[in-house]
C-alpha cells in the first residue's frame, strides 16, 4: 500500500510554531530592551544591547530545542545527501544548549557561545524554507486532535501570567503578579521570561508538530522524531506546572513545600518521571495515532 506525501504536517502547523517562537522572540527583545534591569530577572545590561542579548540567550533556550524535531521533519520531507549534513550539524549545533553554563540561570545575559546553537536555529529555517515545498497545504484531522486542543486551552490558560510578563506588564488581579517575592525585592511574576512560558512554548510546539505524517510509521526517523516531541511535550507540561507551583502557590504562603526545577537536564527522580511519561506518551499516543492515520489513508 503507498500513501500520499501530503497527508502533513501541513505548512499551517509549521507557519504556527514559528510565528509563536518568533513573536515570543520580538516580545523578549522589546521588553528587556524597554525595562530597567532591577525588574527583570538575572540580567545586568540595559537597553537595546540588554534586549538582543536576551533575545539571543531565548533562542538557545527554549528556541534551539524546538529546532531539533523542525529539522528532523524537514529531513524526512526533503532526503538528501546536503539535507541530512545539514542536518546533524544544526542539530548538534541546537544540542549545545544543553551543555551545562551555555544557558546559566544565574546570568542570562549573552555570552560568545550562545551563538552556537543560534546558528542551530538558524540552519533549521533554511531546511524548514526548502522543505516547504514539499509540505501538505493543509493537514487531515487526527484521532488525538481533541485531546490537542484541551491540552493547549489548558497551557495557554496557566501561562497568562507569564504571557502578560513577557510583553513587560504585570497581570491583574487575582493573579499574583507584581507582589514582592518573600525575601526579595523582585516581584513574584517577574517581568521578562520566565520558565514557566519557556514549557508553555514548548508543549505547545510538540502538541503542533506531533501531528506527524502517517508515511513517518515504521520509520527510524518518525520513531526519533516523534519521541523528542513526546518527551518536549512532557517536558514543558513539567516546567509549566513547577513555575505555576512556585509562583501562585509557594509564593502565597499556602505551603512550603516547592517542586524542584526540571529545566536544566540532570538525574533525578523528577527527570526520570518525565522520561518515562514522555515514552508512555509516544507508545500509547504518538505512535498508535500515526499507525491509525497511516491504515485508514487511501491506497
Amino acid at each position: 500500500m503507498t500513501t500520499s506525501r501530503h497527508a502533513g504536517p501541513g505548512r499551517r502547523e509549521i507557519a504556527w510554531v514559528c510565528l509563536l517562537f518568533g513573536t515570543i522572540l520580538v516580545a523578549t527583545l522589546v521588553t528587556y530592551a524597554r525595562v530597567s534591569p532591577d525588574e527583570l530577572y538575572h540580567v545586568s545590561e540595559g537597553g537595546l544591547a540588554g534586549g538582543l542579548g536576551r533575545a539571543l540567550v531565548e533562542l538557545n533556550f527554549p528556541g534551539a530545542i524546538i529546532a531539533i524535531p523542525l529539522a528532523l521533519v524537514a529531513l524526512d520531507v526533503l532526503r538528501t545527501r546536503w539535507a541530512a549534513v545539514a542536518t546533524a550539524i544544526a542539530v548538534a549545533a541546537c544540542l549545545v544548549t544543553a551543555v551545562p553554563g551555555v544557558v546559566d540561570r544565574g546570568d542570562l545575559g549573552a555570552k560568545p557561545v550562545n551563538a552556537i546553537p543560534a546558528a542551530g536555529v538558524a540552519l533549521t529555517l533554511v531546511l524548514v524554507v526548502a522543505a516547504l515545498p514539499g509540505l501538505a497545504r493543509a493537514t487531515p484531522r487526527l484521532p488525538g486532535d481533541p485531546i490537542r486542543v484541551a491540552l493547549a486551552a489548558a497551557l495557554a490558560v496557566a501561562a497568562v501570567p507569564y504571557a502578560f510578563a513577557e510583553l513587560g506588564f504585570y497581570a491583574p488581579d487575582p493573579i499574583l503578579a507584581d507582589e514582592p517575592t518573600p525575601g526579595e525585592n523582585i516581584a513574584a511574576v517577574h517581568l521578562g521570561s520566565h520558565e514557566g512560558m519557556d514549557g508553555a512554548l514548548l508543549a505547545l510546539g510538540a502538541l503542533a508538530l506531533s501531528r506527524l505524517p502517517p508515511w513517518f510509521a515504521g520509520r527510524r526517523l518518525a520513531t526519533t522524531a516523534s519521541t523528542v516531541l513526546a518527551l518536549l511535550l512532557v517536558y514543558g507540561v513539567a516546567n509549566l506546572v513547577q513555575d505555576d507551583w512556585l509562583e501562585q502557590v509557594v509564593k502565597r504562603g499556602w505551603t512550603d513545600s516547592r517542586i524542584p526545577s526540571f529545566a536544566p537536564p540532570q538525574l533525578s527522580f523528577g527527570w526520570g518521571l518525565i522520561v518515562a511519561a514522555g515514552i508512555a506518551v509516544e507508545l500509547l499516543w504518538f505512535r498508535r495515532e500515526r499507525r491509525a492515520a497511516l491504515l485508514s489513508a487511501p491506497s
